[in-house]
């Protein structure tokens, strides 16, 4: 249903152009998560600010279901590794949430990993690190 000059009208009663109009303003299908992305932050410095902020978390998020899928596990079967629950693997995966070093130590080691934590300096194209095994 939708609000056409007052009147409620269905959307399959507008003529196709309408129609096609309509639904690229209120729905996603058809467009791709990336582009959808741009868009809102070619509109929103606080989506693009915000986007940088989770960019650490998506890159972990992207590393943990790496490593997962590699072993066959769940994440059922992750959390009953690490000691959690399905929700807070589910939450990690999703690279929307902060993850306390405590928390990425026991997922290394569920995973047959090691954590390597460390700090940064010099500029982007020539880093200098220093790191340290967890």
């Amino acid at each position: 249903m939708l609000i056409v000059s007052g009147r409620v009208t269905k959307i399959d009663k507008l003529p196709r152009v309408a129609r096609r109009r309509v639904m690229a303003k209120i729905s996603p299908i058809g467009t791709t998560v990336a582009d959808d992305r741009r868009r809102r932050a070619e509109r929103s410095a606080a989506y693009r600010a915000e986007e940088r902020r989770l960019a650490q978390f998506e890159e972990l998020a992207r590393l943990v279901i790496k490593h997962r899928a590699a072993l066959g596990l769940s994440q059922q079967e992750l959390a009953e590794r690490v000691g959690t629950s399905h929700s807070a693997i589910s939450r990690i995966e999703s690279g929307r949430h902060k993850t306390s070093v405590e928390t990425l130590q026991r997922l290394a080691e569920a995973l047959n990993l090691r954590l390597v934590l460390g700090f940064e300096s010099g500029p982007p194209d020539r880093p200098v690190r220093e790191l340290i095994g967890a």
